[in-house]
């Protein structure tokens, strides 16, 4: 099992490699490829370089009589000045190959590289973000209790419970997923709201969901390590940092998860009272009463439709 994580984690290490480079070729193909065209607006090939003549365009190369030549045709006007060297003021290095970055794109847009570069940034921190705020937290802790509870060591596996806590919270987070969709992706690419616009508008339903689970106890902690001062009520909340709320939601997140994990916990301990009472009376006492105990709580949990209340509860606590 360890053995294949290792492997999993080496082939998307080395996806992302090759992704990065290929972005990072394809930006410098396209600036070298912008360079060439703003050397030769005419459309012509730019001339081979001779050693020792990087920076030059065919108008300064030397005369037959061995003067350095104006730029000019024998009866045409100034040719394309050469661009600069690599020591030039400005324009880019004459013949010379290298790493190029442009802010803004030169025209008051994000370079394409820039994006692919955001992107990928975005996608290795999607983990991150999906526990951080959303319901995914207090999902996967509740399923981890209900089975240390039952005692099932590997059943449901690993695998079966992050994909369920998954599912649950794209079905949980369904309605500010769309509200986001509508209020910030569709203006954005509309090209009706800038990037900063978007990414406030984005935020402002996440916030509105965090806002209920975030108990007031974790609220007022994390103001007084920023050195903020506590709101007093739900609407005063707006004006706290994310670097504050998201904290906050987690430790609420943490505290609901561990309290629905106390509950659950009861009946099986119960159980396990029981078993370990009759097997003490019985004078069994070698034997170990959990495994005595594990096919009763199965038992119990199967005939209560232990899924459906779990699950069902569990959604309802964000609802």
């Amino acid at each position: 099992m360890k053995k294949g994580k290792k492997i999993c984690c080496a082939v998307s290490l080395a996806v992302g490699m090759a992704m990065l480079l290929a972005a990072l070729t394809l930006g410098y193909r396209q600036t070298a490829y912008a360079a060439t065209i703003d050397n030769d607006p005419a459309g012509g090939n730019a001339a081979e370089q001779i050693p020792g003549q990087e920076g030059q365009t065919p108008g300064d190369t030397q005369n037959p009589d061995g003067n350095q030549g104006d730029g000019t045709g024998p009866d045409g006007p100034e040719g394309p000045q050469g661009t600069m060297g690599p020591n030039g003021p400005e324009g880019t290095q004459g013949g010379g190959s290298g790493f190029y970055v442009g802010y803004n794109n030169e025209n008051g847009e994000v370079s394409g590289t820039i994006k692919i570069l955001l992107a990928l940034t975005v996608i290795s921190l999607a983990p991150s973000i999906l526990i951080m705020l959303t319901s995914f937290t207090r999902i996967i802790i509740v399923l981890h209790f209900v089975r240390n509870a039952i005692g099932t060591q590997t059943a449901p596996p690993n695998q079966v419970l992050v994909g369920l806590a998954l599912f649950l919270t794209l079905f949980i987070m369904y309605p500010v997923f769309g509200q986001i969709n509508e209020e910030a992706i569709k203006p954005l690419d509309a090209g009706e709201i800038t990037q900063e616009e978007a990414f406030t508008a984005a935020m402002q339903p996440i916030r509105n969901f965090m806002y209920p689970e975030i108990h007031e106890d974790d609220v007022v902690l994390m103001c007084d390590i920023a050195g903020l001062e506590a709101p007093e009520n739900l609407e005063e909340m707006d004006e706290l940092p994310m670097r504050v709320i998201i904290p906050s939601f987690i430790l609420s997140e943490l505290r609901a998860a561990f309290i629905i994990g106390f509950f659950i916990y009861i009946p099986f301990i119960v159980i396990d009272m029981v078993v370990a009472s009759v097997l003490m009376s019985m004078g069994m006492m070698m034997l170990s009463p959990t495994t005595i105990s594990l096919p009763f709580k199965i038992l119990l949990f199967v005939l209560a439709d232990g899924w459906n209340l779990v699950i069902g509860n569990l959604v309802r606590t964000f609802l």
